[in-house]
């Protein structure tokens, strides 16, 4: 059709995500009823940070509002790197959170378990506030998308899953290979949780928070790769394999120290 546009991003639903006009659609995640209505309360809460469905899911496919602005893929511009945008999405963060907070949810719905929050929690948090998920307009991020993995959890556990993109949290080694050397890991996570606003207690704990939503983060990789999805796999091979993970694994528990003295900062 001459109006349709493949949407290009993440790995998940690659190739099968198209925008006609007002309206992107794409595969329905199981969870799909509960999300819809969730997404409508926050629309009508006053949250304008998130597309609406449009109408029901139709042979497996959802079709949802589709927002514009400017979204970062591979290779990501120098404006997606900057601290303006690292700050801008812990704001936006922030308001989802709180926006988040004050909607109701099915409790009772599958959830996904993907990067769903160990401890649970009294909100619906993303879980996947990558580059490819955030929505820019005017330099600063506005809204979000994407919704496949979200599940009850406490803030700082997406928090940490969102940091780890945005700062982002690597290794020298692997920062160096992929043109990211110059971003200093423990001056902008202490900016991101500042810009967040988060508390104290919480700043004490994102250190050791980030180690285990690496490890959940390498499980679901772990799971994908082993099922033979083609797009995991190629990444995944092309990414370094399980070396990068064991680095990055190695380098945050030797710099959880220096990363609790940055925030404490």
């Amino acid at each position: 059709m001459d109006d349709e546009e493949l949407l290009t991003g993440g790995l998940a639903n690659a190739g099968a995500v198209v925008r006609r006009g007002g309206v992107v659609e794409r595969p329905a995640p199981p969870h799909a009823a509960a999300l819809h209505g969730f997404l409508a309360g926050l629309r009508a809460g006053g949250f304008a940070g998130a597309p609406v469905p449009v109408g029901a899911v139709v042979d497996g496919r959802e079709r949802l509002e589709f927002l514009p602005g400017d979204v970062a893929v591979p290779p990501y511009p120098a404006w997606a790197l900057g601290d303006g945008a690292l700050v801008s999405v812990a704001r936006l963060l922030r308001r989802w959170h709180a926006a988040s907070a004050r909607t109701p949810f099915d409790a009772a719905a599958h959830w996904p378990d993907e990067f769903a929050d160990p401890e649970g929690g009294p909100l619906l948090c993303h879980n996947d506030v990558c580059a490819e998920n955030v929505v820019f307009r005017a330099g600063g991020a506005a809204a979000l998308i994407d919704f496949d993995f979200a599940a009850p959890g406490r803030p700082l556990w997406d928090v940490a899953l969102a940091a780890r993109y945005w700062v982002p949290v690597l290794d020298p080694a692997t920062a160096a290979e992929t043109g990211r050397a110059h971003l200093e890991v423990p001056r902008r996570l202490a900016l991101f949780a500042d810009a967040y606003g988060l508390s104290p207690a919480d700043r004490s704990a994102l250190p050791s928070v980030l180690e285990q939503a690496t490890a959940v983060c390498r499980g679901f990789v772990a799971r994908r790769v082993a099922a033979g999805d083609a797009a995991f796999v190629d990444h995944f091979t092309g990414y370094g394999g399980w070396a990068r993970w064991d680095r990055l694994q190695s380098w945050l528990s030797e710099h959880r120290p220096v990363l609790e003295r940055e925030l404490r900062a």
